[in-house]
């Protein structure tokens, strides 16, 4: 029943996506437009070549973060981890501007793999500085390295688009995490890999529940950890290369939601990671169709809504339940 109602939810701020913005259009344009859509009308044109694409991109973003943050928190133990915390965000969003502004590269196919390894080296580069010194790689160790490195590579990011003024300016807004400006078959090509790593995800669950008893109880169970580790890292790194090739870096929202998915089903992972994956595009349709509305007639990237928005609500999340272990 959870599940149902947070998906009606979905469902509902998807309506409100498609009819809301700079121009508000009403229910029964929207509806048309999607049944039988009229290239003479303009509100149709609207809703099919400009709030379609972004309303789905929202969701499938929306699910890439919400598991990727619910599986970085658990494969690791970590209540801290998160794909913008643990630099794989930067990474990712790194290896991409790198990939435009020194081969030129500037379509999905030709980004996404640069995106991939970026993500994959961001979080072999943190796994390995957090686990030096006798104490391994404990949660504030991870945080600590994730955030030093996330720093380097977004002032990396920045000194690139900075140096490189032929970058276009959707490049920019890219670098900020925006939804805007993308068309449907980039969100069609995006969602093959997003699909991959939704399914290695949700097959994870149970292999998180025995990590979070320890690994050597984890073995123990008859569970093998390092593949259970490796399978959830390759769904990560699916999950979150995927979605900043399209969108760039959007923080916060893998940390949160898996909370917020805690509070609700406890710490059993085979509903942690259902319900993160339809709380995490509610929480991001919600932000875009604030970020469209609360500067008119300019709007802010879903990226900074985000930020502003969640920061503060994650604050009283952990003082109100006070979350300090997984």
């Amino acid at each position: 029943m959870g599940l149902a109602a947070w998906t009606v939810v979905v469902v509902v701020l998807t309506g409100a996506s498609l009819a809301v913005g700079a121009r508000v259009i009403p229910l029964h344009d929207v509806w048309a437009a999607l049944d039988t859509p009229d290239v003479t009308n303009s509100n149709h044109v609207i809703v099919q070549t400009l709030r379609l694409p972004r309303t789905v991109l929202a969701v499938v973003v929306g699910v890439a973060l919400g598991l990727s943050g619910a599986l970085m928190q658990g494969v690791t133990r970590n209540p801290l981890a998160d794909p913008g915390i643990l630099g794989v965000n930067a990474g990712a969003a790194l290896s991409v501007v790198c990939a435009a502004s020194f081969f030129g590269v500037s379509t999905f196919y030709g980004s996404v793999w640069f995106a991939f390894a970026g993500a994959a080296l961001a979080a072999l580069a943190v796994y390995a500085i957090g686990a030096l010194g006798r104490t391994g790689a404990t949660p504030v160790k991870l945080a600590l390295a994730g955030a030093a490195l996330t720093v380097f590579m977004g002032s990396a990011t920045t000194a690139l688009l900075l140096a490189e003024p032929e970058i276009r300016a959707d490049i920019r807004s890219w670098a900020v995490g925006s939804l805007a400006g993308k068309d449907m078959e980039t969100v069609l090509q995006m969602s093959s890999f997003v699909l991959v790593g939704t399914l290695l995800a949700l097959v994870c669950g149970s292999a998180l529940n025995a990590l979070a008893l320890g690994d050597d109880l984890a073995r123990g169970l008859g569970q093998r950890v390092a593949a259970a580790r490796a399978v959830g890292a390759v769904a990560v790194v699916l999950l979150c290369g995927a979605a900043t090739a399209v969108v760039g870096p959007i923080g916060f929202l893998g940390l949160v939601v898996p909370h917020v998915a805690r509070l609700l089903t406890g710490a059993d992972y085979r509903w942690v990671l259902p319900y993160s994956m339809v709380i995490a595009p509610a929480f991001l349709l919600l932000a875009d169709i604030i970020g469209r509305i609360a500067v008119p007639p300019n709007e802010l990237q879903v990226g900074i809504v985000t930020a502003a928005v969640g920061a503060p609500f994650f604050v009283w999340l952990v003082r109100q339940k006070r979350m300090v272990e997984l």
